[in-house]
């Protein structure tokens, strides 16, 4: 029988009592509103014990909070008030058809396929550069190096733009974020495509980078507006995927463009892929968040009756749209390096990412110079990494039937973040095994086919472990997944960014066989993450103030 888990929603589901607006005072200083709302959050049927561990904190430390802090616990204790304040504006009953929990399973996926589309495209143009580097050091008359830091840059936008898209998503909704940061993501590839020298080229990427970061952590805070923790792991596995295809199929698609058009067209390519995308994010994708939507039922109710007093709960506190924005940019950051379970899966993930980005660096050293392959024939190795990607997309529904069993016996009747980890440790342990084969294969004597497959467990250990870790943030930092995925992008995106500039150097000074063993007891030292969180991880989150 399926466990009974709260959908994620019920932190965005706000349907409260409304404060005075007294100037001058904290969110939760408004009044005797505090204690009316604590009062109504008890009567309510939603009281758990966490929640009301969630009360007892409201009431005995308010006081001593900072803004940021009061506005958190103050939409804690509104999650799941069931107000009788006729002037409160919330979802018309668990079954409302505008809440986006409850809307139909075709339009989950119709938006689930268009968040995933539009994060292969951007992840697609990273790497579609890399077979062209050597084209483009000879005609702009620079070094490989120079050149290369046009992947450098534009994985650097990766890491800069969630800082500020995804808690403008968490303020502003989704859809504006998307479709603003979208424009120019296709304008300045044609800047690319027509670049005349290096500094141009360079400048386009950094843009690019920037402006099409915001898939990258908004896309998984997307998913969660939509999907119940029951059902997001399927959701979850397919989303997963296309971030890591696209830097699969890059090198592939970019290297025969390279080899026999030219390098330029490997921006025309990007360009006509983000217009098609463009007119989905405009024409098919719906506002997902509940916040946004809330708001904008209450400014339509407003309108058709007449009566100002209507406001979403949320909209209570008296803390503007720039005053929320200005402490949410901050928060991916803060929650980075305060919150153990964000920093260690973005320190985790970073390392994988790296990894991931230095073969594209790796690969041709070892196919195109050591074997002498072209660079169409020689991207070819990197399917080895996307078959193994499609296997581990495919253990999803074991995933999820394993998920659902842990949280029946250990939930308790909520959602279990834990759950969706113990694929993970398998897939820890298959990097490191894929990284020391791929080295150690590499020996000219040894047939080529022995290096190719090495992809493959490569492939399956990075997407397993990546999708198990990003659907444990989102369930473990329900109203922040936005933030925690940011902030995960963030440290991944920078070492994605800067390991690639070295790489080559360390894979000619140490040979690939050398620089792989380097690289595989790294990834085999951190490889118990995983199996730690698995453990520990409940004691963790009880310590944390943003995990459910």
């Amino acid at each position: 029988m399926t466990p009974s888990v709260p959908p994620t929603g019920t932190k965005d589901s706000y349907c409260s009592t409304s404060t005075s607006n007294t100037s001058g005072t904290s969110a939760l200083e408004k009044v005797d509103t505090t204690e009316d709302v604590l009062q109504d959050v008890e009567r309510s049927d939603a009281g758990s014990a966490r929640e009301r561990l969630e009360l007892s904190r409201i009431r005995s430390g308010a006081a001593d909070m900072d803004l940021d802090e009061q506005e958190e616990e103050l939409q804690r204790g509104l999650s799941r008030v069931d107000s009788k304040n006729p002037d409160v504006v919330g979802w018309d009953g668990p079954e409302d058809p505008e809440n986006p929990f409850n809307w139909p399973k075709r339009k989950k996926w119709r938006i689930t396929l268009i968040a995933a589309l539009v994060t292969f495209c951007v992840a697609f143009a990273s790497s579609v550069f890399t077979a062209g580097i050597s084209s483009i050091a000879a005609d702009f008359h620079v070094s490989t190096t120079v050149a290369t830091l046009g992947l450098t840059l534009y994985v650097v936008g990766f890491a800069t733009g969630p800082l500020v898209f995804a808690p403008m998503s968490e303020v502003y909704g989704r859809n504006i974020v998307y479709i603003g940061t979208w424009i120019p993501f296709m304008l300045f590839q044609i800047g690319c495509a027509l670049s005349k020298n290096a500094a141009t080229l360079l400048i386009s990427r950094l843009i690019c980078g920037i402006a099409g970061s915001s898939p990258l952590s908004n896309a998984g805070g997307t998913l969660g507006d939509i999907w119940t923790p029951a059902e997001r792991g399927d959701a979850m596995s397919f989303f997963t995927l296309a971030p890591f295809m696209g830097p699969v199929f890059g090198p592939i698609i970019g290297g025969f463009l390279s080899e026999y058009v030219s390098w330029r067209w490997t921006f025309w390519l990007v360009l006509i892929i983000s217009g098609v995308m463009f007119i989905f994010l405009l024409f098919c994708m719906p506002e997902t968040y509940g916040k946004t939507l809330l708001e904008r039922k209450a400014a339509r109710l407003r309108k058709e009756t007449g009566n100002e007093k209507l406001h979403a709960a949320h909209e209570r506190g008296g803390v503007s749209h720039m005053q929320r924005l200005r402490q949410s940019i901050v928060r991916p950051v803060v929650m980075l390096f305060t919150e153990p379970i964000v920093f260690l899966i973005a320190l985790y993930c970073a390392l994988v990412y790296a990894i991931l980005y230095m073969n594209f660096v790796a690969y041709p050293i070892v196919y195109q110079e050591e074997r002498g392959w072209g660079m169409g024939i020689g991207g070819l190795p990197f399917l080895a990494i996307g078959f193994g990607m499609v296997c581990a997309i495919a253990t999803s529904p074991w995933q999820t039937k394993l998920y659902l069993k842990l949280t029946a016996e250990r939930g308790n009747g909520k959602i279990y973040p834990e759950g969706r980890l113990p694929f993970s440790i398998i897939g820890a342990f298959c990097l490191p095994v894929a990284i020391f084969w791929f080295g150690w294969a590499t020996l000219p004597q040894v047939h080529w086919i022995c290096s190719v497959l090495a992809g493959i467990p490569f492939g399956f250990g990075m997407v397993t472990l990546f999708l198990c870790m990003f659907s444990y943030l989102v369930d473990s930092y329900l109203l922040y997944a936005a933030s925690s995925l940011a902030a995960n992008t963030l440290l991944r995106s920078l070492f994605g960014a800067f390991f690639p500039l070295f790489a080559s150097r360390m894979y000619i000074k140490l040979t690939p066989r050398w620089a792989c063993t380097l690289l595989g007891f790294i990834s085999l030292a951190m490889a118990p993450i995983p199996y730690l969180f698995y453990k520990y991880g409940p004691a963790l989150r009880a310590r944390s103030k943003r995990t459910f």
